[in-house]
């Protein structure tokens, strides 16, 4: 067995469906890689719909369920700890890897070798895409993401896998590129290797829910402070602070009975809430809706990012802000 392909998942068993068809239609020898499904929690819908695959003998597609749920870093280290492969390859289940997907990474991660590959990821947009269109687009350009990436079983070992602390799909891809870089293990990047990776719908003001995965910077930073300030973040979200402090400012006068600076603040606060709604919709969907969800997103954004910064800062115990 060459390579296995390890598939985190959770009660989405119409997009990994689509996933494992691409994966079926690989151009690649089917008795030379598996396929380990494994479910971040138990998941019988999953099951319901692995089992009318049942009648494929090859490739190998094996159902490894945690009892558990423990996020996606902990179910890749399952799948991969449990892999028959030389190689292990990774996507996720709302991908599509092209046909020549597996046999792209053959040729570039070699058996014999501590080495990782990283492949091209594609995220089709609108021409009009909204802000949670856009950022899933920056896909496109991250230095190592496990949508698309592969390492040597040996790699991976020396490594030491995913770390199970990051138990929401938020920088445990970061901190397996930069665990690879300490361990001076080689990363190539090979855009021939291309997944797809299109956008799921949204629900409105989603980007409020998202904030809460920022409490992983923090254990991010921890780790690598200083790989973390040169390909993550240069500078603390200064913005966010500004409209804080202003927005501190203008309560703190109006309480006080001090109108000038009540107004001051105020004015200064709507400002920068501004800016940053202008900021979210330049190049964005103009439409009535989307306008009034960035609106109403903008003011709470600061807020609750923040607080889950230094939340996940006093979880981990380090001073970042």
């Amino acid at each position: 067995m060459l390579i296995t392909v390890v598939v985190p998942t959770y009660r989405r068993p119409q997009l990994l469906n689509r996933c494992i068809k691409a994966l079926l239609a690989q151009r690649f020898d089917k008795n030379q890689f598996e396929i380990i499904v494994v479910s971040d929690g138990p998941d019988a819908d999953t099951q319901t719909m692995l089992n009318n695959w049942a009648g494929y003998d090859l490739p190998v597609l094996k159902f490894m369920p945690l009892p558990q749920k423990r996020g996606p870093a902990a179910a890749r280290n399952h799948g991969w700890q449990n892999a028959a492969g030389q190689i292990i390859a990774f996507t996720d289940d709302d991908c599509i890897p092209d046909s020549h997907w597996l046999s792209e990474i053959a040729k570039h991660c070699h058996t014999n070798e501590d080495v990782a590959v990283t492949g091209k990821v594609i995220v089709p947009i609108s021409e009009e895409p909204t802000d949670y269109e856009l950022n899933i687009s920056h896909l496109q350009t991250a230095d190592f993401i496990t949508a698309n990436c592969a390492c040597t079983k040996s790699a991976l070992i020396k490594a030491g896998g995913f770390d199970e602390r990051f138990s929401m799909a938020w920088r445990e891809d970061s901190d397996l590129h930069f665990k690879l870089m300490n361990n001076a293990i080689p990363i190539k990047k090979i855009k021939t290797a291309i997944v797809t990776h299109p956008v799921r719908e949204a629900v409105w003001g989603v980007s409020i829910k998202e904030q809460k995965k920022t409490m992983y910077d923090a254990l991010l930073y921890k780790k690598y402070p200083k790989l973390y300030r040169k390909k993550i973040q240069s500078s603390p979200p200064i913005l966010y602070y500004a409209i804080i402090l202003v927005f501190v400012i203008m309560l703190i006068g109006f309480v006080s009975a001090n109108t000038g600076v009540g107004l001051a603040g105020l004015i200064t606060w709507l400002a920068l809430t501004f800016y940053f709604t202008f900021k979210r919709l330049r190049n964005t969907r103009l439409t009535a809706n989307h306008i009034a969800e960035m609106m109403v997103t903008s003011v709470i954004i600061p807020f609750i990012s923040v607080y889950w910064q230094w939340y996940g800062a006093a979880k981990y115990k380090v001073l970042y802000i």
